[in-house]
């Protein structure tokens, strides 16, 4: 059997880590081929400009916005753009008024919709459902035969809440072009007439729908996820989850009990009974009207059916969401320019060049040749780290900003520090008379447990920023945390393995002096050859010392105080040694 030692771990380690950038780049490199990526990162607000709206709020009832209503909106509309994934953006109030938010680049229309949307959600039983075109003037129900209410309703299902007018506006009612919005909402103790608007892949749909029976304040949380099969297999079907409160979880169980004899009173699966279904309405226009298959007594639905993962996301987005009191008007909509612009960015990517050329110098004036085992080990850090902010961009929509910037200028020192700490236990451990191969695995059992702390420290600095601070701070601390996590992977898939290959080479383990591991200058005694053997001084040992005085005052530069506190008690008790023997004799 072929004996394994260091050599060959850091070998595989290497070659896993290559492994993984080359991965990172292919999926980059698909994305970009697919016009769904790009190798640029996106950049934010600051640097590359965008679209500023200003929102003007409408209260519902007409009165007048406060001041915790609008800062309210704030915070829900920030919730919004962040839920939608816009990274970066801005907003705030003007003259205690208006909200205005600026968003990098341009918006797609989910993400208008999504900001300008109120919190009129609510869920209604559905009536009646039909094709969103208009019933042709021809073919209109005869006045004598519209539906005339028998009784009062007894609960939100029963037809006699259409009544002639309602059903003449349900028949004339053309969803495929919709009618400007109102400027009042509905009432919600009556029933509605209103549209599911089209999308690529279904038509609109024209509902009558009963009473709200259903606030959409009753919903805790929203979200997506593919749906499990019966078996507990995932399967490709995207489904939406709402989690209601506990006065929603009652109100939904009692709708459910309803709605399902519809459901299996039309038999079930091959049924097709309206009033099985429940509306989702948002601004008095319906966004889903699933049917419901069972009784839901536990608060969690699952809604399912034909989403695609965008799909899914959105109505997640608006569910999650929709509880804002206040609704919103567009009053302006302009293409701002860069707040920074290119120079600043310019200004930046300067400042981060030559505060790496100084960790290079640095390096190589301190550490000769081991200088480049840094500079290499940044160069992957980099690598990792640009890959990344790419990919984040494409799948997230993260935008790095000046301040994202800022993070990964900072980084650089921090990455280089935890070289400098596995270095230095190298050099410790050479000092006390090890070969350079013991000196690495030794040196990195202690400095491992350094990096570790430090890097811990900075990613719970990072997170506990990112969760306090708004705005640009938090691309400070997002570009703070992802670059500890790639100096980890880098110091544990690169550096410590290079080390373990270096080791055993006849430049580093012999100590050359350009190594940044010679004998001499690290005041090594007797002198090392690598491998564990010695070679002892031939000259006189006045010469020696002589020739050795820089080395030794390097070594005794570099102890610690109870090292130093030790060699003093050594030394003291040589002289004692050495009196009493004088004595002796």
């Amino acid at each position: 059997m072929a004996r394994t030692g260091p050599n060959n771990s850091g070998l595989r380690v290497l070659v896993w880590l290559g492994v993984v950038l080359a991965v990172l780049t292919a999926v980059l490199a698909g994305g970009t081929l697919a016009g769904q990526a790009s190798w640029a990162p996106k950049l934010a607000l600051d640097l590359e400009g965008g679209t500023q709206m200003i929102l003007a709020p409408k209260v519902e009832g007409g009165s007048d916005i406060n001041e915790e209503q609008l800062n309210q909106a704030v915070a829900i509309i920030r919730q919004r753009v962040d839920g939608s994934g816009v990274a970066e953006a801005e907003i705030s109030t003007q003259s205690g008024r208006n909200v205005v938010v600026s968003l990098p680049g341009t918006p797609t229309k989910e993400t208008r919709d999504l900001i300008q949307a109120s919190a009129d959600m609510n869920f209604r039983p559905v009536l009646l459902n039909g094709d969103g075109a208009p019933v042709p003037t021809e073919s209109l129900t005869p006045e004598d035969q519209l539906p005339k209410p028998t009784a009062e309703p007894a609960n939100g299902s029963d037809i006699n809440w259409i009544t002639a007018d309602i059903y003449r506006q349900f028949e004339t009612m053309d969803c495929n072009n919709p009618a400007p919005e109102s400027p009042e909402a509905s009432d919600p103790a009556k029933p509605l007439v209103t549209c599911e608007p089209a999308t690529e892949t279904t038509p609109a749909i024209k509902y009558i729908l009963g009473p709200v029976e259903v606030k959409g304040g009753n919903i805790v949380t929203s979200s997506f996820q593919l749906q499990q099969g019966a078996q507990g297999a995932v399967t490709n079907d995207w489904a939406v989850n709402i989690q209601f409160d506990d006065e929603g979880t009652a109100k939904f169980k009692t709708v459910t009990e309803r709605l399902n004899q519809f459901y299996v009173a039309a038999g079930g699966e091959t049924g097709n009974d309206p009033k099985a279904q429940f509306a989702i309405v948002l601004d008095d226009q319906v966004i889903s009207a699933p049917r419901s298959l069972a009784v839901i007594t536990d608060g969690r639905p699952q809604i399912t059916g034909g989403f695609t993962e965008q799909t899914a996301k959105v109505l997640s987005d608006q569910l999650r969401f929709g509880a804002l009191p206040i609704s919103f008007e567009i009053q302006s909509d302009q293409q701002i320019s860069a707040t920074l612009g290119g120079e600043q960015l310019r200004m930046g990517l300067l400042a981060g060049i030559i505060g790496l050329l100084l960790v290079v110098v640095y390096s190589l004036f301190q550490y000769r040749a081991l200088g480049l085992v840094t500079i290499a080990s940044l160069v992957v850090a980099g690598a990792l780290t640009y890959l990344a902010i790419a990919l984040l961009g494409w799948t997230e929509n993260y935008r790095l900003s000046l301040a994202g910037v800022a993070g990964l200028i900072v980084a650089i020192g921090q990455t280089a520090d935890s070289f400098i700490v596995y270095f230095e236990r190298i050099r410790d451990e050479l000092r006390e008379g090890r070969g350079l191969v013991s000196a690495v695995e030794n040196g990195w059992k202690r400095a491992k447990r350094t990096v570790l702390a430090s890097k811990a420290v900075n990613l719970l600095a990072a997170l506990v920023l990112y969760f306090v601070a708004v705005g640009n701070v938090r691309g400070f601390a997002f570009t703070l945390g992802l670059t500890a996590i790639a100096d980890l992977i880098v110091v544990f898939m690169f550096t410590h393995p290079t080390l373990q290959v270096l080791a055993r080479t006849k430049f580093f383990g012999e100590g050359h002096r350009l190594s940044g591991l010679d004998p001499k200058r690290l005041g090594v005694l007797p002198l090392y050859r690598g491998a564990g053997r010695l070679r002892t001084p031939e000259a006189k040992p006045s010469v020696v010392r002589a020739k050795n005085t820089g080395a030794v005052a390097e070594a005794e530069r570099r102890m610690t105080i109870a090292e130093r506190r030790l060699a003093e008690k050594q030394e003291q008790l040589t002289s004692s040694s050495k009196s009493a023997a004088k004595e002796n004799k």
